[in-house]
């Protein structure tokens, strides 16, 4: 394993019973908040996935689904210098009542930036909304790919998927 995906173990993986975003019950949890709060982590974090992104162009923007996908969005924008839109769950009902924030245009080209996938569930919806503004949206970088479905469902709506780590590459043993 690398240092890199050592520190982020250290920093954030938990053992236990918890409930994930997909509804799965899992005995582990990497909480993204542990190594996206943390500068040092979140720099060479960064420049992990910044590192992928040239094999991605060409591209206009990057989006990163809210919350947990904020900081990391942020500080990939900040290494690549491509500007980024924060994609909300929802919109929010007040103000602009936007489900995307940031300006982007029609026809653009977005790489979406996402913590954790498990099913894959939230990075889609983000996709979705993406795509529903205009934008062009096929390819999908994370920090961790559980893989627990996640790379099948994004592959099959026409995404490229490309993750920093996986939990083999992290040694993450998962029952079964």
């Amino acid at each position: 394993m690398s240092e890199l995906g050592q520190r982020l173990l250290d920093a954030s993986f938990l053992e236990g019973d918890f409930v994930l975003r997909s509804g799965r019950r899992s005995k582990f949890y990497l909480d993204k908040y542990l190594f996206s709060t943390r500068p040092d982590l979140l720099r060479d974090i960064a420049a992990g996935l910044a590192e992928k992104l040239p094999a991605l162009e060409p591209f206009d923007l990057l989006a990163g689904p809210e919350l947990g996908a904020v900081a990391i969005v942020a500080a990939v924008s900040l290494l690549c210098g491509k500007p980024f839109v924060i994609v909300r769950k929802g919109a929010k009902g007040y103000g602009t009542d936007k489900v995307m924030e940031g300006k982007a245009e029609p026809g653009q080209r977005v790489v979406i930036i996402e913590d954790v996938v498990t099913s894959g569930g939230a990075a889609l919806m983000a996709a979705d909304a993406l795509r529903a503004a205009g934008l062009e949206v096929d390819a999908l970088l994370c920090v961790v790919d559980r893989e627990e479905g996640g790379r099948a469902q994004i592959e099959e709506k026409g995404l490229r998927f490309d993750p920093l780590f996986t939990a083999t590459s992290l040694g993450i043993k998962k029952p079964g």
